[in-house]
């Protein structure tokens, strides 16, 4: 579901926007220089700035200052850690070091570190925060000394930008909005604020001071290169005239242009955040540099591909693809809908291609013009709304391919039913490393015109949708309990709601697991863990309120002292009497954000049917009986024809869960869902005169999704694409028996890498860092070890709700 289009939802008051970042090229060696002067404070100070990675697991420096024997710098790790360093070349006087992981590729960090060594207090000397949330994770904290000086901040210093004072390290990603302020240590709320409607943290412009050493670099004159003046790439902005001299950054057309348009604004449908190359899904045989918008061929036997970090589900997109250097083999431009890395070496699995041999893939195979030719621009137009991908060479449409020819879909290289796939523009490089290819999504000029309608690759062209704000629908509340009555609030930021489903689990303690519901009520209680039928807990929950709920002593939900975590979901504000299907159903419905609960009594029949009010065909439905010992049965849409899952066991998908005693039958209609009832007595779907309760799901277009994915075994496991910052995520194995379901939420895990995970079919107590599950991320999740949500070869359901839209997230 979207909403019209309206860009005053995702920017901060006062509508600040950015234009301009610059691209950083390790593979140039890029890198800015200047020489400082006698500053305001050597002890106080603070650097802000804005960066999206590119390539991932190197060190790279963000900003270093020098002395022959001495350095200081900010930067990151191999392992992708954030790093800030004094050294006075034989020891470390500063060394703070995250536990978090920073290796989300596909969005835009905002990084302060503000240092006042003045302070009598240690850990006030140096703060860092990242999307306006000061760290305090640190596997490593060695403070400056009380009045120290810094090397970033002396008169005759040399600092760099992009590279340490010894000329490696060089980063490679993006930069913008940096500043650096001499003579005071700020707060977040000088370079930023959280937007009130979507809660995410946004870009304010900085209106304060400078101080003496003070800048401001936005990259927004690209007229030149900066050298020996205050004017081109390297301007300072501040009014202090502190430029910085550029090198091998190029403002000069064609795939080396640096100045982009890649900015963590929506600004327009030129300036957003735009697609790259996704390191996290890459073939084993390819290798990504150049902020992630190239790709070369390793000397193995498969295809090296990447796909863009944005699906395209909706709307026409365009995007261009260059023959950077030739070898011996060729490059693929490609469109594909499948995102698990264990695919991207299969050139036979393409969605829709053209190889630079002339050949395509798709519905159409024919042999074309070839384009093996250095510099030869291939032109990719994808148009999702009618179902269609055409491929131009060098500005001519092969197969006479008419792009703007809608439902016609005249010269297509790939047709498909529009509306139906989430598409990724990508490229690819056979074998040799000579053989490599730039991408291009619109972040610097296209050579050719897009087709009239066909738009860049970036989130301000993407749709709204109607969620802007998950914290509207779906919380994941922390809480400790008091053994007493207890109000758990859902509160984020100013947003929060009346749940109509609540499960609660203890953290701390091995205990079942805790629903309820508003259509059931107050003080009825199942447990996902095990087949018991409803109970009646007086001191469970009391009450749903307006923005969360209260709990009784029960131990289960509040013990003292204990932490507890509580997934809530809004449904509809009252529940109403359902005649859609040939059982008369209670349902309170959400269609907005596509969940409702409904409950019901079975009759027994294989032909019954049950309304779910969601009015579009069900993603996921969990059923459970309330007035018998029943299994939870839960029907997927990506689950095959007649197959369930059970919530309280781990048994693998089957078509004969319990010995056939009733299954939920195939999510087809947009009004009911049905059920195959079991043979021996007991049925867990429809069973006659047994009460039940169904919580019902339908996807939502940036808030939820429910699909599958390839398991691959590894800690570089799967990446699994959303379309949005995920909050909650519950996975499991559908193909092998004794796989737990699993869950993770970004309440209990608030930085990668996430390792604590539940279990609705166990009452364990919450898994601790001792083994790391995956990275929650601004696009989706990737799977950071084997097991019950990375087995290999296994195919895993999901379910996810989210934080924000991909339109508007930040990395993580």
């Amino acid at each position: 579901m979207f909403a019209s289009k309206d860009t005053l939802l995702t920017r901060p008051s006062g509508g600040y926007t950015i234009a301009r970042s610059v691209r950083f090229r390790q593979s140039a060696s890029a890198y800015f220089n200047r020489t400082t002067t006698t500053p305001t404070s050597g002890s106080i100070f603070t650097h802000s700035f804005w960066v999206k990675r590119g390539i991932l697991g190197s060190l790279q420096t963000f900003i270093s200052g020098a002395r022959p024997t001495n350095f200081d710098r900010i930067y990151i790790s191999a392992t992708d850690t954030l790093l800030y360093q004094w050294n006075d070349g034989t020891s470390n006087l500063v060394y703070l070091e995250t536990t978090q992981v920073f290796r989300d590729p596909s969005a835009w960090y905002h990084i302060i570190v503000a240092t006042d060594t003045t302070q009598a207090t240690a850990s006030n000397r140096v703060k860092i925060y990242v999307n306006g949330v000061q760290v305090t994770a640190l596997s490593s904290t060695t403070y400056p000394t009380q009045n120290s000086t810094s090397y970033l901040n002396i008169n005759a210093g040399t600092l760099n930008l992009g590279r340490t004072s010894t000329a490696v390290q060089y980063l490679d990603g993006y930069l913008t909005e940096t500043n650096f302020v001499d003579g005071q240590q700020l707060t977040p709320s000088s370079f930023g604020s959280t937007n009130a409607i979507t809660g995410v943290w946004q870009p304010a412009k900085y209106t304060g001071t400078y101080g003496t050493n003070g800048f401001y670099l936005n990259f927004s004159d690209n007229s030149a290169v900066t050298t020996s003046s205050n004017v081109g790439i390297g301007k300072d902005f501040s009014g202090n005239g502190n430029y910085w001299t550029s090198n091998n950054i190029s403002v000069t057309a064609g795939t080396t242009y640096d100045s982009m348009t890649d900015v963590p604004t929506l600004t327009s449908a030129t300036a957003a955040n735009y697609a790259t190359l996704n390191p996290l899904a890459v073939g084993s045989s390819g290798t990504l540099s150049d902020g992630s918008l190239k790709i070369a061929g390793l000397n193995s036997a498969n295809v090296g591909a990447s796909y863009s970090t944005i699906g395209m589900t909706t709307g026409k997109w365009y995007f261009e693809v260059t023959a950077v250097g030739v070898g011996s083999n060729f490059s693929y431009a490609l469109v594909e809908d499948v995102v698990d890395t264990s695919a991207l070496n299969v050139s036979g699995s393409i969605f829709a291609g053209y190889r630079s041999t002339g050949d395509t893939y798709g519905t159409v195979s024919i042999t074309t013009t070839t384009w093996n030719t250095t510099n030869v621009v291939i032109g990719v137009a994808v148009d999702c709304d009618n179902g269609a991908v055409y491929f131009a060479n060098a500005n001519t449409w092969i197969n006479s391919g008419v792009p703007t020819s809608g439902a016609s879909r005249t010269g297509a290289i790939t047709t498909y039913t529009g509306g139906t796939k989430t598409l990724h523009g990508g490229v690819g490089c056979y074998q040799d490393s000579s053989q490599s290819a730039a991408i291009n999504f619109g972040q610097r000029p296209f050579t050719y015109t897009p087709p009239t309608g066909f738009v860049a690759l970036n989130t301000y062209n993407l749709p709204t949708s109607t969620i802007t704000n998950g914290a509207a629908y779906m919380a994941a509340t922390l809480y400790t309990g008091t053994g007493a009555s207890l109000t758990v609030a859902n509160t984020v930021g100013s947003t929060s709601f009346q749940p109509d489903w609540v499960w609660a689990k203890s953290r701390s303690a091995a205990t079942d697991h805790a629903l309820y519901d508003s259509v059931r009520g107050v003080q009825k209680q199942l447990e996902s863990n095990n087949t018991d039928a409803e109970t009646t807990e007086t001191t469970g929950l009391t009450a749903f309120g307006s923005t969360g709920f209260t709990v009784g002593a029960l131990a289960q939900m509040n013990t003292s002292a204990a932490t507890y975590v509580a997934w809530q979901w809004k449904a509809g504000t009252t529940s109403a009497s359902n005649t859609n299907g040939s059982i008369t159903s209670t349902v309170s419905v959400g269609a907005t954000q596509g969940f409702s609960v409904v409950t019901y009594t079975g009759n027994g029949s294989s032909s019954a049917t049950v309304g779910h009010g969601l009015g579009v065909v069900p993603a996921m439905v969990i059923t459970k009986g309330r007035s018998a010992v029943t299994e939870w049965m839960v029907k997927h849409q990506s689950l095959p024809t007649g197959q369930n899952l059970l919530l309280n066991q781990t048994l693998a998908a089957s078509s004969s869960l319990s010995f056939s005693q009733g299954v939920i039958a195939n999510l087809t209609s947009s009004t009911t869902f049905g059920f195959t009832s079991g043979s021996s007595g007991v049925d867990n779907a429809n069973q006659s005169g047994v009460t039940f309760v169904a919580y019902c799901f339908s996807a939502v277009a940036g808030y939820s999704a429910f699909g599958s994915y390839t398991g691959n075994g590894s800690t570089d496991g799967t990446f699994v694409y959303l379309g949005f910052r995920p909050r909650w995520i519950m996975v499991k194995d559908t193909t092998n028996a004794g796989t737990d379901w699993v869950i993770f939420n970004t309440s209990s895990e608030t930085y990668n890498v996430v390792g604590t995970a539940l279990y609705p079919n166990s009452t364990n107590t919450e898994s601790t860092n001792a083994a790391t599950w995956c990275d929650i991320l601004s696009n989706g999740f990737k799977n950071r070890r084997a097991g019950s949500a990375n087995t290999s070869s296994a195919t895993i359901i999901y379910a996810a709700f989210a934080e924000n839209p991909f339109r508007n997230a930040l990395a993580r």
